[in-house]
């Protein structure tokens, strides 16, 4: 068993996205899945690293045809006791073999890239997404922003100092990360260059938008566990009015880059 498995063995995604730092990202999420589905109501999906099937799960409620694929065995049983019709295997981003090319109208990608500790990896997991993907479909590839990890972990709970000196964090505060850390962070920059190698490799992903999801909510989590509902709903309103703007993308915790295949 992998350092990954054994730690999804034991964190609850189910419970995160649960929470209210976590419902702010899944609502505005599941917006803009919505968003890019074909309008037939007869869309296939992939939902590859999908976890517990948080979105899996609530797609094909609402009648998609969905397929899920997950590397963690636990999570893999978790989304299978739910009953629903989703098409659920074992397997990870980086080998799809068992699908064939544009077979889905939409693949979301939105647990492998916080795990791929390489750019490699990383561009290979979007080839792969895209090869399965329909032209004219959408692929969602969801990363871990790297000044959220830099805040949050290196200031915030006092390791920069640390960070720094084991080379955790390079001059330039952008982390540097191994498996044994279980996840890596990006910032914008790094996701154009992987965008702009899978293009001169002849797989065309056009960024048609790129959102924060949760923006500051992970930031704020005990402000938002004591809002009254009301106040809450404000919220995510609120983030939904800004999660597009480009100066507030890589401060959040996470962002969704979402590619239409050309």
């Amino acid at each position: 068993m992998t350092e990954l498995e054994k730690y999804y063995n034991k964190f609850c995604e189910e419970k995160r996205l649960g929470r209210r730092h976590g419902q702010v990202e899944y609502i505005i999420t599941m917006k803009y899945i919505r968003k890019y589905l074909p309008e037939t109501g007869h869309a296939k999906i992939i939902d590859i690293g999908a976890g517990t099937g948080r979105y899996s799960v609530r797609l094909a409620d609402e009648g998609y045809d969905v397929t899920a694929v997950e590397l963690v065995k636990y999570n893999l049983g978790i989304l299978k006791s739910k009953g629903s019709s989703v098409k659920a295997y074992h397997g990870n981003a980086l080998n799809l073999s068992r699908f064939e090319n544009e077979s889905f109208d939409m693949a979301l990608l939105f647990g492998p890239m916080y795990h791929l500790f390489t750019i490699e990896d990383k561009i290979k997991a979007l080839k792969e997404a895209a090869r399965v993907t329909k032209k004219g479909g959408y692929v969602l590839a969801a990363y871990c922003m790297n000044e959220y990890g830099v805040l949050l972990h290196g200031f915030r709970d006092g390791n920069i100092k640390g960070c720094m000196e084991n080379g955790k964090l390079n001059a330039d505060f952008h982390c540097v990360s191994q498996p044994e850390d279980l996840y890596d962070y990006v910032r914008l920059e790094d996701i154009n260059q992987m965008n702009a190698q899978i293009n001169l490799e002849q797989t065309v992903l056009e960024r048609v938008q790129i959102i924060a999801p949760d923006g500051p909510a992970n930031y704020m989590r005990q402000v938002l566990n004591a809002m009254d509902q009301e106040t809450f709903e404000l919220f995510i309103r609120y983030q939904m009015s800004v999660c597009e703007r480009p100066e507030l993308l890589g401060a959040s915790a996470h962002t969704v880059d979402i590619l239409k295949k050309c």
